[in-house]
């Protein structure tokens, strides 16, 4: 008897096998977002990439928590395409928000945040999600997230903001013209995760006034536009998850003494607390 954990994300999936006696194991997928996969490339993606490495394994019950999963259509569409994969398995798909706050919260009050690719947050009251900030997606939203941040870079870049020695160094990592840009935020799959790529050359050079400049306004973006519009920010911890919460942890930590708020804990990815939670 075996569980199966995903954590998906709109960049990467990550798959962990939990065994009794055994050793955890892991793998890695590209992302599954129903807003820009089918049911029939769902269930491809997980037979060619999941379902192989994990054969001759009695799988019995599989916990999914992934973007876009809020809407009940996009949860149903996931759920068909795994029960497909995983016929003799019990299944649950549900959104990542659910996910995160199982993995920092546990069955306590608190508020989970995510800032990855995308950005949510949610009052948890430690079984059920009570409140949300409406998401907008990566076009209209998604503040302080790795896509708010790295339009914020490729915006810089193309209208020539960027002082001269941040310029160079742009140029010398990626040696993009503008017409490649756009046509990759315009013409290709997946947009929110190229722009969401351009994050990590904010990490890359901090110290720098621009890119902190960045950092700061993108982050107090997210505090602002949604922390503060649920009142329990005020009376409960605020953990984080996600690359972007943890790359820039700094500025999560000073932005929340400037609010006041009380941090919880700020998680690279949630797929520990998940383990935990679900053994």
């Amino acid at each position: 008897m075996s569980i199966l954990i995903a954590d998906s994300g709109a960049t990467k999936c990550e798959w962990c096998l939990v065994s009794p006696g055994k050793r955890t194991k892991t793998i890695f997928t590209q992302g599954i977002s129903p807003y820009f996969m089918n049911a029939v490339q769902i269930e491809s993606l997980v037979r060619q990439e999941v379902l192989t490495k994990f054969k001759n394994t009695a799988i019995t019950e599989v916990y999914y928590y992934g973007t876009g999963l809020a809407a009940p259509e996009n949860a149903k569409l996931v759920t068909k395409a795994l029960k497909k994969v995983f016929s003799n398995a019990a299944v649950q798909a549900t959104h990542d928000v659910m996910g995160a706050a199982k993995a920092v919260c546990g069955d306590q009050k608190g508020l989970a945040t995510i800032l990855g690719t995308g950005s949510s947050v949610c009052y948890y009251d430690g079984k059920k999600i009570k409140k949300t900030s409406p998401g907008l997606g990566y076009v209209l939203g998604d503040e302080g997230s790795g896509a708010y941040l790295g339009k914020k870079v490729v915006q810089y870049f193309l209208y020539n903001t960027f002082d001269e020695e941040l310029m160079y160094k742009f140029n010398l990592k990626y040696g993009l013209n503008r017409s490649q840009i756009l046509d990759q935020v315009y013409k290709q799959p997946l947009p929110n995760r190229y722009l969401a790529g351009f994050a990590l050359f904010l990490s890359e050079n901090r110290g720098h006034y621009m890119v902190e400049n960045i950092v700061e306004d993108g982050i107090n973006d997210f505090f602002f536009t949604h922390l503060c519009k649920i009142g329990e920010s005020w009376k409960y911890p605020i953990s984080f998850v996600g690359g972007v919460a943890y790359g820039f942890q700094d500025v999560v930590r000073e932005l929340c003494d400037t609010y006041e708020f009380e941090l919880g804990t700020i998680l690279k990815n949630p797929m520990e607390g998940l383990i935990k939670y679900h053994k």
